[in-house]
């Protein structure tokens, strides 16, 4: 999302609020991705919030040791409270994901992207413009474009 421009329509997604654990703020260093969190922070669109409980912090320790510290933040909030987690990361995180979690409960960019065009958030245009930009990123999705998507998901 940050990289297509787009995390300010986080905050416009209806039945849904966006926290974002202290330590992956700490992890956006690029300055143009800084600001944008930081806007989006500031905005009200995204919330802030930090590991305090000590059950939490201890799993937050055991995760450390398999995933990097924003996501090991991320599943310990998520499952404290019944979240779901935005996450395009694969691989160990997202089998941790699911032994923590549950099934159903990870929900990728291109789910977002969907999730705003249903609300009338952005147009499949849009969202095709900001796979194109995800995509000079190397951030690919395994369609042609969100129409096909949407067409399946009818």
């Amino acid at each position: 999302m940050i990289h297509a421009g787009r995390l300010a329509l986080l905050g416009d997604l209806p039945g849904h609020d966006f926290i974002v654990p202290e330590d992956v703020v700490a992890e956006i260093v690029d300055p143009r991705q800084r600001e944008q969190l930081d806007r989006a922070i500031a905005a009200g669109r995204l919330r802030v919030e930090t590991i305090t409980e000590h059950d939490d912090l201890i799993k937050y320790a055991e995760l450390r040791r398999s995933v990097g510290r924003g996501e090991a933040a991320c599943l310990v909030l998520a499952e404290r409270r019944g979240w779901l987690v935005a996450s395009d990361e694969g691989g160990r995180f997202r089998r941790e994901a699911t032994s923590n979690l549950g099934s159903g409960r990870l929900v990728n960019t291109a789910g977002l992207f969907v999730m705003a065009i249903r609300a009338g958030l952005m147009s499949i245009e849009d969202a095709d413009e900001a796979k194109t930009v995800l995509e000079r990123h190397r951030f690919r999705m395994p369609f042609d474009s969100f129409r096909r998507i949407m067409s399946a998901l009818s």
